[in-house]
């Protein structure tokens, strides 16, 4: 059962390492991408003028939800390796992936604002 549990834990510790921004690699190659596939989702029905407003904020929302779902993701699995007993991930934890996704999440928003990330749309010719 130990063995099963430290598995599971590893497994979730090294996928919640992924999506958080803890690495310098992560947010190019894994958040961004969910993130922009995240906000082309929500666009496409959008025909209006605002879609490029939902746009900057979807990508805001996927690049949140990508870090703050890899901090308890790898808080948990950590947490399953290096305890037998099951811990609640407490409020304080979660403030303090909060305050970390949110240094990440102002440069996500620079990017969007200087024109460096755009809706798909905008990239396809004719549009």
């Amino acid at each position: 059962m130990a063995l099963k549990r430290k598995i599971t834990g590893s497994v979730l510790a090294v996928i919640g390492f992924l999506l958080s921004p803890l690495s310098w690699w992560n947010d190019a190659v894994v958040n961004l991408p969910l993130a922009l596939v995240f906000a082309w989702v929500v666009c496409l029905p959008v025909q209006s003028a605002s879609r490029e407003t939902i746009f900057d904020v979807a990508v805001v929302v996927g690049y949140w939800l990508t870090n703050v779902l890899g901090f308890i993701l790898m808080h948990k699995g950590a947490q399953a390796v290096v305890s037998a007993e099951k811990k609640a991930y407490s409020r304080r934890d979660l403030i303090k992936d909060l305050v970390i996704s949110l240094a990440y999440t102002l440069l996500i928003v620079l990017l969007l604002k200087f024109g460096v990330l755009k809706p798909i749309q905008s990239y396809l010719p004719g549009s």
